[in-house]
């Protein structure tokens, strides 16, 4: 259980983050200059370099938006420029990608960076680029939503499994539906129909709280409140739930650490979100006040169980059913030790957890929820306090990644074992690395109290 420090404060992490951000600002040069062109996105580190995965793209779009968060940070137009020329020389192909759930996190972390950071006055303004951006968002949340599952009572984007599959990752993709949608735009079907882009993702987000998330409520003996199963799985005939799954977890009825990080995020940052928007907006979507009350107990539950089943200082171990964790003794009570025998951490489940741990503690302080807002916020100060510091953040000058110990697919065996080790550690994901730049970010914003940070600021 993490041990929250009630006692930290954003400040404390100015001269954190000014270390953070020269070491980020290496790796990102030493990846460029060494790369691995022709070989496929880099997506994980081994032995401190990165490499590829085929499974899907997914992680191109982290390595470009990393440059462009680069620059948000520190105003070095080098990064911008790195930025802009790579997502308009290798995104393209990722806006009409029909066979993936990864739209939010390859076409926001470029288009949409570059996109808000123009938006924010923070790039110079030009029309072209503006309208490119644009269109490229446009089209992208609308291809996103066309992969679509009807249920009984609702429907989901699936994923790359298929339409009966739900999985927990997807909750951050429903971004880009969003921004579409405030760049009025919609999907258009069959016979002229249009599909309003945010009451999608409404549906999407409601289905995922609805059966991706488990409240102690009984439906199977392992319910307990903030549960979180990484894949659902549907009947496509007749729309009905038939059981939860994995793919990167122990199992369907253990929680896959990173799935519980993104539901974390999705859900808090949406809320954010329905906190300004207009409650006409919403009307035909179930109304304001219904889905801000799902999307609340979601994003609390899932939140109150990743502070119970984290380690001390906030780094979970992979999956909180791992049959390795009974040999770690009273493992919740200690920090996290990426060096253990027996099963991994994921540093990277806790990039994401730390961001949606924080917004949610902005959530609740807008709410005047000042105990609410405290817990949440302070837990996620509490992890950026140990991601900033030594094991995680990796102050190696040859090694590529940022943050040290993630963990891609542990079931199939993927992560480098070290000569000596029995479990994968000292690697870092560039999804792991992304998100802690994110997080980080965000940090640095409230710091400097720059205009708070959101995916669709300025939209609304």
């Amino acid at each position: 259980m993490i041990r929250i420090k009630y006692q930290l404060k954003p400040a404390d992490f100015e001269n954190k983050l000014r270390e953070f951000w020269s070491i980020s600002g290496e790796k990102i040069r030493m990846i460029r200059q060494q790369g691995n062109a022709g070989e496929g996105s880099p997506v994980f580190t081994v032995q401190g370099k990165y490499t590829p995965r085929g499974w899907t793209e997914w992680t191109q779009g982290f390595q470009i938006g990393s440059a462009i968060l680069q620059f948000d940070a520190t105003e070095d137009s080098e990064f911008a420029a790195w930025g802009k020329k790579d997502t308009i020389a290798k995104m393209a192909g990722h806006v009409s990608d029909t066979g993936v759930h990864d739209h939010g996190f390859n076409n926001i972390s470029t288009y949409g960076n570059l996109h808000r950071l123009m938006r924010e006055g923070r790039l110079p303004y030009n029309s072209k680029e503006k309208n490119f951006y644009e269109l490229a968002l446009k089209v992208s949340g609308a291809v996103q939503a066309n992969r679509w599952t009807r249920t009984r009572g609702g429907g989901f984007i699936y994923s790359f499994n298929g339409p009966h599959s739900l999985f927990i990752d997807t909750i951050r993709s429903c971004r880009i539906l969003i921004i579409s949608h405030l760049l009025d735009h919609v999907l258009k079907i069959d016979n002229d129909a249009t599909v309003n882009l945010l009451h999608r993702a409404m549906e999407h987000l409601a289905t995922t709280a609805s059966w991706s998330v488990f409240y102690g409520e009984g439906r199977d003996v392992y319910d307990v409140w903030g549960r979180v199963a990484h894949e659902s799985l549907f009947n496509t005939n007749d729309g009905c739930y038939r059981c939860p799954g994995t793919q990167q977890g122990y199992s369907g009825f253990t929680t896959w650490t990173r799935g519980l990080a993104w539901a974390m995020l999705g859900f808090s940052e949406q809320l954010e979100l329905l906190h300004v928007l207009p409650a006409s907006d919403l009307e035909d979507a179930g109304g304001k006040e219904h889905l801000e009350s799902v999307l609340l107990r979601a994003a609390t539950a899932t939140c109150d169980f990743y502070i119970k089943n984290a380690a001390a200082d906030g780094i979970p171990y992979w999956d909180t059913g791992a049959p390795g964790l009974s040999k770690l003794g009273d493992y919740l009570n200690n920090n996290a030790n990426p060096f253990n025998d027996s099963e991994p951490v994921d540093s990277s489940a806790a990039s994401i957890a730390a961001q949606g741990l924080l917004r949610l503690g902005n959530y609740f302080s807008m709410k005047k929820s000042m105990p609410e807002a405290e817990r949440y916020g302070q837990a996620g100060l509490t992890i950026m306090d140990t991601l900033l510091g030594e094991p995680y953040l990796n102050t190696k000058r040859e090694h590529q990644g940022l943050i040290l110990h993630s963990v891609y697919h542990r079931p199939n065996g993927w992560d480098y074992i070290p000569e000596g080790m029995k479990i994968p550690c000292g690697e870092s994901s560039m999804w792991g690395d992304y998100h802690a730049r994110e997080a980080a970010l965000y940090l640095q914003r409230l710091i400097n109290r720059s205009s708070y940070y959101t995916f669709f600021s300025g939209l609304i």
